[in-house]
């Protein structure tokens, strides 16, 4: 059974390794997409405060959907569904606006009820 583990483990982290993308790969040209953005990210719910300027996103793209996945006890932004712009994309839907991604930037100024984030990074 432990070998079974062993054995499930390296083969996810291998498929994990070999779906992440390139650094020239655009989101918009994938139906899966992986890739992580570097740079200055905050998020403020009006108790808590967070500031990261070494701060990493996590895009993960499937299908038409997205997730951004942050660091530093920052609160995740998932199921969000984008509308298209030449080569960036502006997420559509109830507060999340404000939010372009392409193969090297990554810009985030959201602000619903759960609270407010914002990101510049690059890859």
């Amino acid at each position: 059974m432990k070998k079974t583990v062993q054995i499930f483990s390296m083969l996810l982290i291998a498929l994990t390794v070999m779906v992440s993308c390139k650094k020239d790969t655009d989101p918009a040209d994938r139906d899966f997409f992986v890739g992580t953005y570097s740079g200055t990210i905050t998020y403020n719910d009006g108790s808590k405060s967070i500031s990261d300027d070494d701060g990493k996103v996590r895009v993960v793209k499937a299908g038409d959907t997205y997730n951004f996945i942050f660091g530093t006890g920052i609160p995740d932004i998932t199921g969000v569904k984008f509308q298209g712009s030449g080569d960036t994309y502006i997420s559509i839907g109830d507060g999340l606006t404000g939010i372009s991604v392409n193969a090297s930037k990554l810009k985030i100024a959201v602000s619903n009820s759960k609270g407010t984030w914002s990101a510049d990074c690059t890859r």
